[in-house]
């Protein structure tokens, strides 16, 4: 069955798409036979998007959808949504978000729940989309949860990092440098109707310049993603620093590398519960010579 669907996955087709996603997602028996038949590189170019909360990460994607739909591109996304704490089911809908765009046969959607991952992605992102690389979509954006600064991971999977504020995140443009500013290959200014949007874009593109080497220097994009403006340029950047990055050996290695760690690292915590932690916890809290450390120790 597992050829089947590997089969009807690298000819694109979606339904099988769906089913290897779900066997991965469920750690299902025979899961990792199925990874390691994938293809070793595709040519779908991965676009991670992220900012804080009510930048307009969603809406951006849809115009981006739009855009690329009219060029006859096919579309993939991944929507990392916030976890539910009863369940670790997706909190917020993909299929609400980006309902007209659902049904189109050129674009697959795909929600999945963060899981309470520190970084706001989930803990089998990386899996997830080698999937979906393989089923030969031409672009694959990945929108985070936009838990803020810690969201950092989603540099370590994507080839170009777009990272969206609005022009209110002015007082917090020097806080920046630490976090976002860090990962970012094109930023986007979204909302950019609003009061002091041109005085933000020139303060950020001061600061994205201090950050540019040889081969790229952060674009700063204006948009207002809910009238199509703007759109057409955050296009062509991300295709420009596509083409900077593709064949980029050194790169490549550095995203391999960040994946396998994160994967390995994954993988050996696999039999690490925290309710059974706490509860052999509570249990040894009876004794008053209890020590966090020791305890550690004896689980290393």
């Amino acid at each position: 069955m597992q050829q089947e669907y590997i089969a009807g996955l690298l000819n694109g087709d979606i339904k099988s798409l769906a089913r290897c996603i779900s066997l991965v997602e469920n750690g299902a028996p025979g899961y990792e036979s199925l990874l390691e038949a994938l293809p070793a590189s595709s040519p779908t170019k991965v676009i991670g998007i992220t900012g804080p909360p009510g930048a307009g990460k969603s809406t951006l994607v849809n115009a981006l959808i739009q855009h690329l739909l009219a060029a006859e591109k096919r579309i993939a996304i991944i929507a990392v949504d916030p976890s539910s704490p009863f369940n670790y089911g997706a909190l917020l809908g993909d299929r609400i978000r980006m309902s007209q765009h659902y049904n189109n046969p050129d674009v697959f959607i795909r929600s999945m729940a963060s899981r309470g991952a520190l970084g706001g992605l989930s803990p089998k992102i990386i899996e997830v989309s080698d999937l979906v690389k393989a089923a030969g979509f031409d672009y694959l954006f990945i929108e985070t949860v936009g838990v803020g600064q810690s969201e950092v991971e989603i540099a370590g999977i994507a080839d170009t990092t777009i990272v969206v504020v609005v022009p209110e995140a002015g007082d917090e443009i020097q806080t920046m440098k630490a976090g976002l500013m860090e990962i970012a290959d094109i930023f986007v200014v979204n909302k950019a109707d609003r009061a002091n949007a041109d005085e933000f874009v020139k303060n950020l593109r001061i600061l994205a310049h201090t950050r540019q080497n040889d081969a790229w220097e952060i674009p700063v994009v204006k948009s207002i993603a809910t009238q199509q403006q703007g759109i057409h340029e955050i296009i062509a950047a991300i295709d420009k620093h596509q083409q900077l990055v593709s064949g980029n050996r050194r790169r490549h290695s550095l995203l391999l590398a960040e994946k396998a760690y994160q994967l390995i690292q994954y993988r050996r915590m696999t039999d690490i519960s925290k309710k059974a932690l706490q509860q052999e916890i509570e249990e040894r809290l009876q004794s008053s010579s209890f020590n966090l450390y020791s305890y550690i120790r004896s689980k290393s």
